[in-house]
């Protein structure tokens, strides 16, 4: 697993478009591992600080029961549709998978009984169209390949 300082430093231009597809908008989506091994999927506010993605959860919620039990993860960020008519000027969307790893509150937190977690990355992925939209371009990095790029017709 790697930190997001990690692929910053290796990719700075991919983890840049990574995190501004994730800076899109507020809600994030994340999937998390039931009791019985069932997905779950919760909204979910992440944030990028310096070399690190962190989230925290409310306690008591079934998503933070979960990652107790299975640190394991996907996030997604917002999705934003293309401008009408336009459909090369998608931003595209962005994908993280790995595991939570508990931290400590934020000082200043209301809710030092919540979870706290900087997330170890697996797999990072951004996803988005060529210039003339005729093809997907498929740009992700995980510890064990680095970065590469797939074009999808």
């Amino acid at each position: 697993m790697a930190s997001w300082n990690q692929i910053e430093h290796e990719c700075a231009d991919f983890a840049a478009a990574v995190r501004a597809r994730f800076g899109s908008g507020t809600n994030k989506t994340i999937a998390t591992l039931r009791k019985d091994g069932s997905p779950r999927i919760s909204g979910i506010e992440l944030s990028f600080e310096p070399g690190r993605i962190t989230v925290g959860m409310m306690a008591g919620s079934l998503k933070l029961a979960d990652v107790r039990r299975d640190p394991r993860v996907a996030v997604h960020s917002p999705t934003l549709e293309p401008p009408v008519g336009q459909p090369a000027a998608w931003v595209g969307e962005a994908k993280l998978a790995g595991r939570l790893v508990a931290t400590e509150a934020p000082r200043d937190t209301p809710f030092p009984d919540a979870g706290f977690f900087v997330l170890d990355v697996t797999e990072a992925v951004h996803v988005r169209v060529d210039p003339t939209a005729s093809f997907l371009l498929i740009e992700s990095w995980n510890p064990q390949r680095g970065y590469r790029i797939i074009e999808r017709a």
